[in-house]
């Protein structure tokens, strides 16, 4: 409908030569009507035609953006690579701090390319970034945390995934204070004396952001595996409860019953962080793939190019 403004319509525009009236004269007001109904005092006043429509209050939310490193439109050409496989994998639900990982079948040459025809979106949308891990595998991941319960699609030149995040179950080691706090979307849910590495030897846990990569009801840990013989001052070789990998460096959150006297006062683990067998299992039982793992006031940064480090790139 085109709207029409009707200038000959209503009152004349003022003359430019007629004298202005006396201001302090007020013209007398139109006698009432006998017959007319007295005005309401809780009537509405009338619409205006040309305000906008109030909003639909069943109205589907609709993802705004798009936000720096994500596209929500759908690829279109020929895909400049063979169809890759993703982590997370289809309709998985994941932590707040798992990256988006695409696995190419063969090396890639023109990066920029690829990463054009990579099609990242969320609602709700958050800024992120791509990173090469490898001439085989490029990554995604926002700049800060998901938000909880976000929903995420790629479109990988046509081959198309997407997950979703749950709750924002984070976990913060403060060596400062031997302490574990974990919040569930931003509440504190519980709190664990902790035990973390050791300074003799420089066990020391790094300061940065983990996150969960997979978990075990029980794992052999053997110093042996990474030089350190067993029977050396430093070496062990030990059957571990609910253990939580967080790193590709050995270090997992775990069941110690061997320190939980020193849990909450002092470190003396070869870099894992100890709980106690009723914490860990809670820990074991609630964290999942992606969840966070952010230690601080300890020595150091996790800066260890061993695939899980993207918190740090």
């Amino acid at each position: 409908m085109v709207s029409v403004l009707l200038l000959g319509a209503g009152p004349a525009l003022a003359d430019p030569d007629q004298v202005p009236g006396d201001p302090d004269v007020v013209a007398p007001a139109e006698p009432a009507d006998p017959a007319a109904p007295a005005p309401d005092p809780l009537a509405l006043p009338p619409a205006d035609p040309l305000a906008p429509p109030p909003p639909d209050p069943l109205a589907i939310p609709v993802a705004a953006g798009p936000v720096a490193g994500q596209d929500p439109t759908p690829f279109v050409g020929d895909p400049p690579f063979r169809p890759p496989t993703f982590n997370p994998v289809n309709g998985a639900m994941v932590g707040v701090a798992k990256p988006i990982i695409i696995n190419f079948q063969v090396p890639i040459a023109d990066r920029p390319m690829a990463e054009s025809a990579i099609h990242i979106s969320s609602i709700p949308p958050v800024p992120g970034k791509f990173y090469w891990m490898s001439p085989t595998q490029v990554r995604w991941r926002p700049l800060q945390f998901w938000p909880a319960n976000t929903a995420v699609n790629i479109d990988a030149a046509g081959t198309r995934s997407s997950f979703r995040t749950g709750d924002a179950l984070v976990a913060t080691a403060d060596d400062a204070t031997h302490q574990m706090t974990i919040t569930r979307n931003g509440v504190v849910q519980q709190t664990f004396p902790m035990s973390m590495g050791m300074s003799a030897g420089n066990h020391q846990t790094p300061n940065g952001t983990y996150y969960v990569l997979e978990k075990f009801p029980t794992v052999v840990m053997d110093s042996s595996t990474y030089g350190v013989p067993v029977n050396s001052a430093q070496g062990y070789k030990v059957t571990v409860s609910d253990a939580v990998r967080i790193d590709n460096s050995g270090n997992f959150v775990h069941s110690a019953p061997w320190s939980v006297g020193d849990q909450g006062k002092r470190n003396v683990s070869h870099g894992c962080i100890n709980l106690s067998p009723t914490n860990a299992k809670w820990f074991y039982d609630n964290f999942g793939s992606g969840d966070p793992v952010v230690v601080k006031n300890s020595v150091g940064t996790y800066n260890k190019n061993d695939g899980a480090q993207d918190w740090q790139i």
